[in-house]
């Protein structure tokens, strides 16, 4: 089975260790993965700016760039999102763009729900290696907004990390509400983002959870700017650089 990475701009700008992380999970998987370099961003900032238009070119280069992938694989949530859903919206008056979304779209998606619901795998431990950590980490994981609502990504992150003998899961407060990122809400609205945040960190602290995860990098950056700031010593990682880890 062979699958395109889509490495979206965050990771590929700020966390080029979550993109590494997912090929290698990829390739311990059996996944034949390749990277078309031309890609670009999603268009997703411009769209939910309400600058629709100007998405519009970026969504037609992501259909060329990746019209010959036999999947498409994402660690995000929000971008799998915008690809396989919102671009429906934005080329709804480019018939042809539209058709060939059409073909593609049933082929894209985030790295988690590839693995439980295209590979079929929902034990790990049969990929864990020797050199594997034997230490037990005790891991909350923050239900994104986009990969919860939109692609309906619940049980599959979750299974996955519960299945890894040195992963404890532990649940906290308000872990399925926004952390108030939400892209440029936050910058227009950082009062209420603040605010929100604040009220997720205070849960994360009464967990004693020692890790974050989540299946999308945005969230975990905001999350970990309000971590640092508040001198907490949780440590936010991506659900594909635990994954890494824990596999050994």
């Amino acid at each position: 089975m062979k699958a395109s990475l889509f490495v979206t701009c965050i990771v590929d700008q700020f966390y080029p260790k979550i993109g590494e992380s997912t090929f290698g999970i990829l390739n311990r998987l059996g996944i034949e993965v390749d990277f078309p370099k031309g890609q670009a961003c999603c268009g997703q900032p411009m769209f939910n700016s309400g600058y629709w238009n100007d998405s519009k070119p970026l969504a037609k280069k992501f259909l060329q760039d990746f019209s010959d992938s036999e999947y498409i694989v994402l660690p995000s949530g929000s971008c799998a999102a915008m690809v396989s859903k919102f671009y429906a919206e934005i080329l709804k008056d480019e018939d042809a763009a539209l058709r060939e979304w059409e073909q593609i779209s049933p082929r894209i998606f985030e790295l988690s729900d590839f693995i439980f619901n295209v590979l079929k795998i929902d034990d790990l431990n049969q990929f864990v290696t020797p050199n594997s950590p034997s230490g037990v980490l005790k891991i909350a994981y923050h239900q994104a907004c986009h990969a919860l609502r939109e692609l309906n990504i619940l049980n599959q992150p979750l299974t996955l990390l519960g299945s890894l003998s040195n992963v404890e899961l532990v649940n906290f407060d308000q872990e399925d509400v926004c952390c108030g990122f939400g892209g440029t809400f936050s910058v227009k609205f950082p009062e209420i983002s603040g605010a929100m945040l604040s009220d997720k960190i205070h849960a994360l602290r009464n967990s004693k959870a020692e890790i974050l995860t989540s299946v999308d990098s945005s969230c975990l950056m905001h999350i970990r700017g309000g971590i640092e700031k508040a001198g907490d010593k949780i440590k936010v990682m991506h659900f594909a650089e635990i994954l890494h880890d824990r596999l050994g």
